[in-house]
């Protein structure tokens, strides 16, 4: 699942012949966006050691936002979110498998409005800030 903003880059590129920092400024907002996931879908995760939650990460470019998940600390988490089988003796036990995930994914879909929302009004922000007028 994606929430794609049209003429993104097309921005950045005008953005960065206006002002230099406004790029960063888009990154910036971009993250913004990134980080409501992470925030909303942080608690829904089960903790024992937290190593799980804490590996949410939201990542940002100039051009796209998303959400890193796993990672050396939770090498696990897509067995946590999704399911399968396991691994070998002493390793997760097999978890049902369900495709679209238990956790992110679902986020996703329940907050999309609110991403949506925050990612217009951040990159209208940008937008006035390098002094242009949004149409």
């Amino acid at each position: 699942m994606r929430i794609a903003v049209t003429g993104l880059a097309q921005l950045n590129r005008g953005l960065r012949a206006i002002d230099s920092e406004a790029p960063k400024q888009l990154r910036l907002a971009l993250n913004e966006a990134a980080e409501l996931l992470v925030t909303k879908t942080r608690p829904k995760i089960p903790a024992v050691t937290g190593a799980a939650r804490s590996s949410l990460k939201a990542r940002s470019t100039r051009t796209s936002a998303r959400v890193a998940v796993g990672g050396k600390k939770a090498p696990y988490f897509p067995w946590l979110d999704f399911g399968g089988q396991g691994r070998v003796k002493g390793r997760p036990a097999p978890r049902a498998f369900i495709n679209e995930g238990r956790y992110v994914y679902p986020t996703l879909a329940e907050i999309r409005p609110e991403i949506e929302q925050v990612l217009q009004d951040s990159i209208s922000a940008v937008i006035s800030g390098a002094g242009l007028e949004e149409d």
